[in-house]
């Protein structure tokens, strides 16, 4: 007798879940189906699991096609449970290629294709239909977009749309996406919700069109160039009951918002001083963010997470701002900006580069000690509060999962599910003032040059 074993979290189950146990059953005798237990999902990044381990279980065993199902509740328990039931075949969807190669010296690892583009007409449950998403470009972003997105349930990236209708299919191709289109139009009508992945200086163009249609909207930082695109944006999501997000991963990651929350709280007392960086080196000046036609440059291209931590802790509103820059001889961009910032009983520095590198770490000043997250800061995941008292001093963490592309998305889900439009996590005033800072920039206002 020959046994499958295949694995999975089979939250809303729908035809792609249920051709795939088909399609491993059909390769021996015997299938057992392994279904993640809420804690291990919890552990691994799983985000947005909408129904219980109980739920799901049953969702499995009304297919028919399951001749033993188990719990799966750690990592490693593949390894164990192969051995233990003598399985022959491991199989799992081909959006997994190569993630359980390793598996191969204890049996033969079949990747079993994927149900392309699943329609909402297949859910289970229509409370909770799944969410159609497409993605706007397919450049450096994109494929780390599309891996994260595996982590969300309620949600299927159905279709690319590239003005290169060659290379689009390609990419569709390649990331098993079910429709690639060169035609807008017929992208948007085949989605509920877009995310944007293009340049900075077309994100608007491409916000504008998605909101008029009627979907919802994840764009990647910066959202636009100008404060008045921002709220221009934000005022046509409204009117066409829309969400409109700003894809500042750092926002949305837990345990930034447990940094924020503990940091108001009164913990290091007063804060009077934050300062943030985030600098990497860009050596190749072919790229996008040496381009000013694409408006390249250090603070277009990072300055989103500093100007975030700011406005959470000191607010939008500072009295004075001022910059300090480095521009590239040849392409006119910035290669190193520090922005200074005034409020009336504090002040802050953010500090980006993609020509020069520096610590990128954050510290949070107060009266009574200080906050420092360590690099990458922008992924928070570890901070230590330390006070004038070493002994006092206490550090917290909570994982940043990979990319953590995921918490976004999860948080665009979660709006679309409960009909709400607007989110805590980076608020409407947040996005239009890391806007004004940019557009202020970029129109030369307060900025002194670094001289060769």
């Amino acid at each position: 007798m020959k046994t499958v074993i295949t694995y999975g979290t089979f939250d809303l189950f729908h035809t792609g879940h249920l051709n795939l146990l088909k399609r491993a059953k059909a390769l021996g005798d015997r299938l057992i189906v392994g279904v993640t237990s809420d804690a291990y999902d919890l552990s691994r990044g799983k985000l947005n699991v909408l129904q219980s381990c109980a739920e799901r279980i049953e969702n499995v065993r009304l297919s028919g096609l399951a001749d033993l199902i188990l719990v799966e509740e750690a990592e490693g328990q593949k390894i164990q449970d192969i051995q233990k039931y003598n399985a022959d075949i491991f199989a799992i969807g081909s959006d997994w290629i190569g993630k359980f190669d390793y598996l191969s010296n204890l049996c033969n690892v079949v990747y079993l294709e994927r149900t392309k583009g699943v329609s909402s007409s297949n859910i289970r449950n229509e409370k909770f239909r799944i969410i159609r998403m497409g993605v706007i470009g397919h450049g450096r972003i994109v494929p780390r977009f599309l891996r994260e997105s595996k982590y969300v349930s309620g949600i299927e990236i159905t279709s690319v749309y590239g003005r290169s209708k060659t290379r689009a299919e390609a990419f569709a191709k390649q990331h098993e996406i079910a429709e690639s289109y060169d035609s807008l139009d017929a992208f948007l009508n085949s989605v509920d919700a877009v995310y944007i992945a293009v340049p900075h200086h077309v994100h608007v163009e491409y916000a504008r069109k998605a909101l008029q249609k009627g979907k919802h909207v994840l764009c990647e930082k910066p959202m636009a160039l100008t404060e008045a695109e921002v709220l221009e944006l934000q005022l046509l999501a409204r009117e066409n009951a829309c969400i409109i997000m700003e894809a500042v991963k750092t926002a949305y990651a837990p345990a930034f918002s447990q940094l924020i929350h503990i940091a108001k709280s009164g913990a290091i007392g007063t804060i009077i001083a934050v300062d943030a960086s985030f600098t990497k080196l860009v050596t190749n000046s072919r790229l996008r963010e040496y381009d000013p036609k694409q408006a390249g440059g250090a603070l277009t291209e990072l300055a989103s997470y500093p100007f975030l931590v700011i406005a959470k802790l000191l607010g939008t509103n500072p009295s004075r701002v001022s910059f300090i820059a480095s521009m590239d001889k040849h392409t006119g961009v910035d290669t190193f900006t520090r922005a200074q910032f005034i409020y009336r009983n504090a002040t802050a520095t953010a500090t980006v580069a993609i020509g020069a590198k520096r610590e990128g770490d954050l510290c949070i000043s107060g009266t009574k000690g200080h906050i420092y997250v360590p690099a990458p800061w922008w992924k928070t995941e570890s901070f230590e509060i330390c006070l004038e008292n070493p002994a006092l001093n206490k550090k917290h963490f909570t994982r940043f999962a990979d990319d953590g592309l995921r918490y976004e998305l999860a948080v665009l889900v979660n709006l679309i599910q409960r009909g709400e439009y607007t989110c805590n996590y980076l608020t409407n005033q947040e996005s239009a003032f890391m806007a004004r800072l940019i557009e202020q920039f970029r129109n030369h206002l307060n900025v002194d040059l670094l001289s060769d």
